[in-house]
């Protein structure tokens, strides 16, 4: 059996996902009467990925066609899990680089392809979404050849010599040329042939004694914990002596008890692998993305897996609210700590450390996004927590104080351009590029700093009503900037303890914005509500109205308005310094760090 394997790599909503669904079903990876020959974004599992649509994980399927068996790795287009893709291209031996016919390259694509060059994988481009009506597929590929061009060296040529498809990803079809009608039975064949053509088999000596890098790591409840990679030398057979390195260095030692391999998405059981093939293996004790698992014969490691350096950084801690153990089943420091740790093993994007006031732990990954996804699966796994105000890492380059730098790219309609522009302005963002298209489409490039992009995303998807394609891509850190001046209301905080009423809301709702509604329990220093003035307001949401014999209408019908509900990222991008997000299974709730007017009066002397 001949091998292939590819990755798939693109910029978010690009279609990556749903092309693999295409594959799957066209190889008859699942009988017809399957579930999954109904279902989308198949490899999406998790609930969070199909919640979100876009993919967390990076994962691997493998299809057979004819004599070929083709191992496809699925990798995140979202910059903020950069880490998986980091971490997962080195199994691939050729990449689809598959780009929306529509928005064209944005910052991921070029992220993901410079992932790709470095590898020296073999490209094939694919040109996806072209029944869009706004499909511009030969500006698209134009695009596509001067990104190459702009990340490979002048004297290596190779990359620019790649094969262009054209596809319906939705409709599981694709062209070698630009088809004049997308209505023409087709299907995803020459992909697959395409693969075959342009992909090299992997370079992998059956004669040599074994040797793997752990690429990812997977558990099962019945199997244990999987160790998983692409077989660069040699072979593994059940029961077999390996040892394990952290690169030259000695960490343990293992015996293999399963060897398996991919088919569709399960999981078969061989007696051994073949040499390039990707495989998961069981009995490792502990294994680590990174490690190498290799013959005794050779026990020498690969360098160990470098990952670009996390932005962001936020406090998580024990939950201390007044309310704390009340609707969590995890809820000490000790088993927030034991669920970090297994987190680090697989997440290797995350750095995560003691905080230095010994208070939690400060967690540091790539982004808003990367840090919410985290923190929103323990609150779904049972745990109880808090989180304060993320927080940008800077860093001393050539003994200058530095922060990370972001190049920013707007899709909009020109409709919004002025709230674009005042927005960005009171972020102090500098605009780098402005084109705009006869379709009344704005395309801006902005350079700006991690800490004035903070929040960005929830006010302006608010403000232009959804519309708009907003992407970011790390840059590089720089110098320090100017940072924005405050840019939100002050909240409004609870001065009693007890449930809301009806009555007390009414008054709130106009001096501001109500976060809960009435009978919901609150205490003394919860965050209730938006202020329209900058200041924080105090307002007792507990009040009832004093009773007396005298009942109108009025008493009956209090009408109020629908309360403002925040996601867990809207809820990080809202938190202020001297404020703590309170996460539970069932609430999440924005509180003051200091409870009491006294508290707080005394540490803002």
């Amino acid at each position: 059996m001949q091998i292939r394997n590819v990755a798939i790599i693109a910029h978010v909503d690009h279609g990556k996902t749903t092309l693999i669904d295409g594959l799957l079903k066209q190889t008859h990876a699942f009988r017809d009467n399957q579930a999954e020959m109904t279902q989308t974004t198949i490899l999406d599992k998790n609930d969070l990925e199909r919640e979100k649509g876009i993919t967390i994980l990076a994962k691997n399927t493998a299809v057979f066609y004819q004599d070929y068996k083709i191992n496809i790795i699925d990798t995140p287009g979202h910059a903020d899990f950069g880490g998986e893709v980091e971490r997962v291209i080195n199994m691939a031996d050729g990449a689809i680089l598959l780009v929306d016919a529509a928005e064209g390259c944005l910052p991921q694509t070029k992220f993901v392809l410079q992932q790709a060059i470095k590898q020296r994988l073999k490209l094939i481009v694919l040109v996806n979404k072209i029944d869009r009506k706004d499909a511009e597929p030969e500006r698209v590929l134009r695009q596509i050849e001067e990104l190459i061009l702009s990340l490979v060296d002048a004297a290596d040529e190779s990359f620019l010599d790649f094969p262009v498809l054209y596809a319906v990803g939705r409709e599981g079809k694709a062209w070698k040329s630009l088809p004049t009608d997308f209505n023409a039975p087709a299907d995803l064949r020459v992909v697959f042939e395409q693969i075959i053509e342009t992909v090299p088999a992997p370079s992998a000596d059956a004669t040599k004694p074994f040797k793997m890098l752990i690429s990812n790591i997977d558990f099962d409840a019945y199997k244990g914990t999987y160790a998983i990679g692409k077989v660069s030398q040699g072979v593994v057979r059940k029961g077999q002596r390996l040892v394990k390195l952290a690169e030259h260095e000695l960490v343990g030692n293992a015996n293999v008890q399963l060897v398996m391999v991919s088919n569709g998405l399960n999981r078969e059981e061989v007696p051994e692998c073949q040499a390039g093939d990707i495989v998961a293996l069981t009995g490792i004790e502990n294994p680590e993305i990174g490690q190498t698992l290799a013959d005794p014969q050779d026990p020498t490691g690969f360098p160990m897996i470098k990952l670009t350096e996390p932005t962001l950084k936020i406090q998580v801690a024990a939950n201390t609210s007044p309310f704390a153990g009340r609707e969590g089943k995890f809820c000490t420091i000790r088993q927030i700590e034991e669920r970090l740790l297994r987190e680090k093993k697989t997440n290797i994007g995350l750095r995560i450390e003691q905080s230095s006031n010994g208070a939690g732990f400060m967690v540091a990954g790539r982004g808003e996004l990367h840090l919410a996804i985290l923190v929103e699966t323990m609150r779904r796994e049972g745990y109880e927590l808090e989180a304060g105000k993320p927080q940008v890492i800077l860093k001393e380059v050539d003994g200058k104080q530095c922060e990370p730098v972001e190049e920013l790219t707007i899709d909009i309609d020109t409709n919004y351009i002025g709230i674009i522009t005042e927005e960005l302005g009171k972020r102090q963002a500098e605009l780098l590029d402005s084109l705009t298209d006869d379709k009344n489409v704005a395309h801006l490039l902005y350079r700006i700093s991690s800490r004035n992009l903070l929040g960005f995303r929830g006010d302006i998807l608010t403000k232009t009503r959804g519309n708009g394609v907003f992407a970011s891509r790390f840059i590089g850190y720089f110098p320090l900037m100017n940072v924005a001046a405050k840019l939100r209301s002050g909240a409004i905080i609870a001065t009693d303890s007890g449930n809301s009423t009806s009555y007390a809301l009414e008054g709130l709702q106009n001096r501001g914005v109500s976060f809960i509604g009435p009978g919901v329990p609150v205490y003394s220093g919860m965050i209730v509500g938006l202020n329209k003035q900058q200041d924080d307001m105090e307002f007792n949401v507990c009040k009832m109205k004093h009773l007396t014999n005298f009942r109108s209408n009025a008493d009956i019908m209090i009408p109020l308005n629908t309360p403002m509900q925040l996601s867990l990222e809207q809820c990080l991008d809202f938190v202020a310094e001297d404020e703590i997000l309170e996460v539970t299974p069932d609430s999440l709730r924005l509180r003051k760090r200091y409870l009491t007017r006294n508290e707080r009066a005394k540490h803002l002397r």
